[in-house]
């Protein structure tokens, strides 16, 4: 009887976890809301920050970055100080050279691109990091929507430049009313 149990709990957690590699079904978006629909505007703080990045990154939507982001979150940390985890720490990754944050073991192909993460470079990374790097060890098979990836390059970039003393605020929820 047990036996059935731990290998039910095993064969899920072996599914769960591959699910990471494998390409995510492609939902179309619909088209913009209404004007009169609610819309989370960023913070002033997020707005500075987001006027660094080159267009379409400054119009991007934080919430759906933040919700996308949540799948990377399993490997990756963005707090200042957080050690590695399956992947590096992402906190200043923009304008670190590729393969070069500290407390992380990269691929070859990896350490050896030779570029500067920027918005651009990050967005082409997400994509598709196989085709960017063959035989890189990120399990991630990439993030088809040009859309959905400048909402998460954009959140990302939100997260990773705050200052040390300060906690990472979450993207408000414009599905849910506001409490005071």
């Amino acid at each position: 009887m047990y036996t059935g149990l731990w290998l039910s709990l095993g064969l899920g957690s072996a599914c769960a976890v591959s699910g990471c590699s494998k390409p995510a079904a492609r939902v179309e978006r619909p088209p913009p809301a209404p004007a009169t629909a609610a819309v989370v505007r960023p913070t002033p703080e997020q707005q500075a920050i987001l006027a660094t990045l080159p267009s379409p990154y400054r119009e991007a939507d934080l919430f759906n970055g933040q919700a996308k982001f949540a799948l990377c979150k399993s490997c990756h940390t963005v707090a200042p100080g957080a050690g590695a985890a399956f992947g590096p720490n992402l906190w200043g990754v923009f304008g670190r050279r590729s393969g070069a944050a500290s407390g992380y073991v990269y691929s070859q192909g990896l350490k050896s691109l030779g570029v500067t993460w920027t918005a651009e470079t990050l967005d082409s990374w997400i994509a598709n990091p196989r085709a960017v790097v063959p035989g890189t060890k990120m399990a991630y098979a990439g993030l088809e929507d040009a859309r959905d990836r400048v909402d998460v390059v954009a959140y990302l970039k939100t997260v990773t430049m705050r200052p040390s003393k300060q906690k990472t605020p979450r993207v408000a929820d414009p599905r849910r009313p506001a409490s005071h």
